[in-house]
C-alpha cells in the first residue's frame, strides 16, 4: 500500500460533500428554529442534537458493519451510494417547509442518511493509507472538507441573502457530485488485513476500557470534551452574532467562513508539523490556543469585538471577533487533523473502522452534550447568548489534562 497526494485528494471530496451539508445546516437551521418557528434557546439545542442523537445510534455500528462487509465495489462504497443521494435530496427541502413537523421531517431524514454514510467515507481514509502518512492524509482530507466549509458559510452567507433557500440547494449538489468523484475515482483495497476474529464495536471498547495503558480511553474521552467545547459554541454562534454582536443574520455565517479558510490553510501543514513534533504536542498546542481565543470572546465587549480591523477580497469586512476566529482556526486545526490518526493508530489493520467509528461515537456524545448545555444556560440566563462562550474553555482544561496522560497513537513506519 502506497500513500497517493493525489488518490487522497480526490477521497476528501466525500469529506467536503460532508462539510458542505453541515456547515449549512449548523449555520442556518438555528436561525429558522429561533427567527421562523420562535423555539426557545433550550430547545434549539435539543434540536442542533437530533442529528447526533441519530450518529450515535447509527455511525459506530455502521463503521463496524463496513469493516466485515465485502461486494464486488468494495465494503465502504455501498454506504456512500445510499445515503448521499437520499441525504441530498432531504436537504434541499429543508428550506422550503413552512410548518415546524415538515421541518422536522426533512431535518430527520437528512440526519438518518447521512449518518449512514459518514463513518465509511471517512474509514476509506486509513484502508488506503499507510500509518506514517495518516496525518498528512487527513489534513488533506480535512483541507477538503474545509474548502467545502468556506463555501458553506462564506458563499452561503451570500446565497442566504438572496434567498434562503439558495445554500441548501447548493448543498444538495455538491454532496451529489462528491460521492460521484469518490465512487469513480477511489478503489478500495481489493484484500483486507483479517484479526483473529470479526471485529466488533462493542468488544473494541472494553478493550480500550480494560486497556492498562489507558491512552486510547484518554484520548477519546478528550476527544469528548474538546468537541463539547466546540459543538456547543458551533450551535449558536450565528444567533450569538445576531443577538448578542447585533450582527445580521447571514454575518455569523460569514464570520464561521473565516474561521474555516485559517482551517483549510493550516490543514496540511498541521499534517506535516504534527510528523515533526508529534501528533500529541501538536494537539496540546492547539488546545491552547483555543483556550485563549475562547476566554477572549467571552471577556471582550461586544463593542470591542465587533471593530472593524480591515476588508479583505472574498473574506469581506474582518472585525476583531474575525480575527480571533482566523486564530482559532488554526487551532482547530492542530487539535481536528490529528486526533483520528492518533485514534486509529492504536489499532490494526481489521478494526480500522470500528476505531473510526469509536472516534465518532465519543465525538457526537460530545455533539449532544454540548448544544444541550449552552442551551439551557443561554433560557436561565435570559436568553444572554454571550454565556455561549461560558462553558466551552472549561471542556478544553479537561481536554488539555487528558492529552497529557496519552502515551500512544503517533505514527509507525514499517
Amino acid at each position: 500500500m502506497k500513500f497517493s497526494y493525489g488518490k487522497t485528494f480526490l477521497l476528501g471530496f466525500g469529506f467536503f460533500g460532508v462539510s458542505v451539508i453541515w456547515g449549512v445546516y449548523n449555520a442556518f437551521v438555528p436561525l429558522f428554529l429561533a427567527n421562523k418557528f420562535n423555539l426557545a434557546p433550550a430547545f434549539i439545542g435539543f434540536f442542533m442534537t437530533l442529528d447526533n442523537i441519530a450518529a450515535l445510534l447509527i455511525q459506530p455500528p455502521v463503521g463496524a458493519w463496513s469493516d466485515r462487509l465485502r461486494t464486488p465495489i468494495g465494503r465502504r462504497m455501498p454506504f456512500i451510494l445510499i445515503g448521499a443521494p437520499i441525504g441530498a435530496i432531504a436537504f434541499g427541502l429543508i428550506p422550503l417547509a413552512s410548518v415546524l413537523p415538515l421541518f422536522v421531517a426533512c431535518t430527520s431524514t437528512l440526519l438518518l442518511s447521512m449518518a449512514f454514510w459518514r463513518t465509511p467515507v471517512i474509514a476509506l481514509m486509513p484502508d488506503i493509507t499507510p500509518s506514517e502518512y495518516r496525518s498528512q492524509a487527513n489534513g488533506i482530507i480535512n483541507f477538503m472538507g474545509g474548502v467545502g466549509a468556506i463555501i458553506a458559510f462564506l458563499g452561503g452567507s451570500t446565497l442566504y441573502r438572496m434567498n434562503a433557500a439558495f445554500p441548501f440547494w447548493l448543498g444538495s449538489a455538491l454532496v451529489i457530485l462528491a460521492a460521484i468523484m469518490v465512487f469513480i475515482f477511489i478503489k478500495e483495497p481489493s484484500t483486507y488485513e483479517q484479526g483473529d476474529e470479526k471485529p466488533s464495536m462493542v468488544a473494541s471498547l472494553k478493550e480500550v476500557i480494560r486497556d492498562s495503558d489507558r491512552s486510547a480511553l484518554r484520548i477519546l474521552l478528550a476527544i469528548f470534551s474538546w468537541f463539547v467545547a466546540y459543538t456547543a459554541i458551533e450551535a449558536f454562534f450565528t444567533l450569538y452574532a445576531n443577538k448578542h454582536l447585533g450582527m445580521e443574520e447571514a454575518d455569523g455565517a460569514r464570520l464561521l467562513g473565516q474561521l474555516s479558510l485559517v482551517f483549510v490553510l493550516f490543514a496540511i501543514p498541521s499534517g506535516y508539523l504534527a510528523s515533526r513534533i508529534g501528533r500529541r504536542v501538536t494537539i496540546m498546542t492547539g488546545i491552547i490556543i483555543m483556550i485563549v481565543g475562547m476566554l477572549l470572546m467571552y471577556f471582550l465587549p461586544g463593542s470591542t469585538l465587533t471593530l472593524v480591523i480591515t476588508k479583505l477580497p472574498v473574506l469581506g469586512t474582518v472585525p476583531i471577533i474575525g480575527l480571533i476566529l482566523m486564530v482559532a482556526g488554526l487551532a482547530w486545526a492542530l487539535i481536528n487533523i490529528n486526533s483520528l490518526p492518533m485514534v486509529v493508530d492504536m489499532t490494526d489493520a481489521a478494526r480500522l473502522g470500528t476505531y473510526t467509528g469509536l472516534y465518532y461515537l465519543f465525538s457526537t456524545l460530545a455533539a449532544i452534550a454540548g448544544p444541550n448545555i449552552n442551551g439551557w444556560i443561554i433560557q436561565l440566563t435570559g436568553r444572554n447568548y454571550n454565556n455561549v462562550m461560558l462553558v466551552a474553555p472549561f471542556f478544553m482544561a479537561i481536554a488539555l489534562l487528558l492529552m497529557s496522560g496519552v502515551r500512544r497513537g503517533e505514527a509507525q513506519t514499517h
